[in-house]
């Protein structure tokens, strides 16, 4: 693909985003949860982690500790317990634990649906704010960049940058606001099934026609 302006970088945007629709029309977040302080205690879990993973844990967890205030009165050395094998538990269970006591004290065990408020509090930063509000609340604050999301929108044309703040950047401007939440969705989807990070399967992408391919050598794709 030739390198386009921006009319044509719009358009290319465009079909990628009716591709993906097309393709994973009931794309979801797949960390398992049943409101937004589940779904925010989740995505802290996952960070180095997979989500299967993280969705092993979480019913012993959560049914522990339901609620915000359950989680904050608890003992961390239980929480370490419980989420050892997320990986790097320590830290984690230290933020989900002043995490809780920060929404027990000041929010009324509720999450904020705020997102400059919400990236104030332990453990959480624009990506795991942008997950919750997008998730549980359908509030499009941003666009959600993880490895899959900052891997294939590079290989597809859509970024050159290469950190997330810079890709998010990119795509809100690129996207329309009414897709943001479901880009990722779908994005990471198309990562964990088809556009793999060592050896993407090319030959099975519904994207293929429309992508550059930028970044993947020749035979990766075999």
């Amino acid at each position: 693909m030739q390198e386009l302006d921006d009319k044509g970088l719009r358009k290319h945007a465009a079909a990628v985003v009716r591709l993906l629709r097309k393709a994973y029309p009931e794309a979801e977040c797949a960390l398992k949860h049943e409101n937004a302080f589940q779904l925010l205690v989740a995505t802290i879990l996952s960070a180095q982690c997979t989500d299967e993973r993280v969705n092993q844990v979480t019913p012993e967890l959560f049914k522990r500790y339901p609620a915000p205030a359950d989680l904050a009165a608890a003992k961390r050395t239980d929480i370490e317990r419980i989420i050892q094998s997320t990986g790097f538990f320590r830290n984690k269970a230290k933020s989900i634990h002043e995490l809780s006591q920060r929404l027990t004290d000041e929010f009324g065990g509720r999450v904020p649906q705020d997102i400059e408020i919400l990236v104030t509090l332990p453990g959480i930063g624009r990506k795991t704010a942008n997950v919750v509000l997008g998730t549980a609340f359908g509030i499009a604050s941003g666009v959600v960049v993880d490895t899959h999301v900052h891997r294939i929108s590079q290989r597809l044309g859509l970024t050159k940058e290469d950190t997330p703040v810079k890709i998010e950047q990119d795509l809100m401007q690129l996207l329309p606001k009414k897709e943001w939440i479901d880009y990722s969705h779908r994005v990471i989807h198309h990562g964990r099934q088809v556009c793999k990070a060592r050896r993407p399967l090319c030959d099975q992408c519904s994207l293929a026609k429309n992508c550059p391919r930028v970044g993947v050598s020749p035979d990766s794709s075999d």
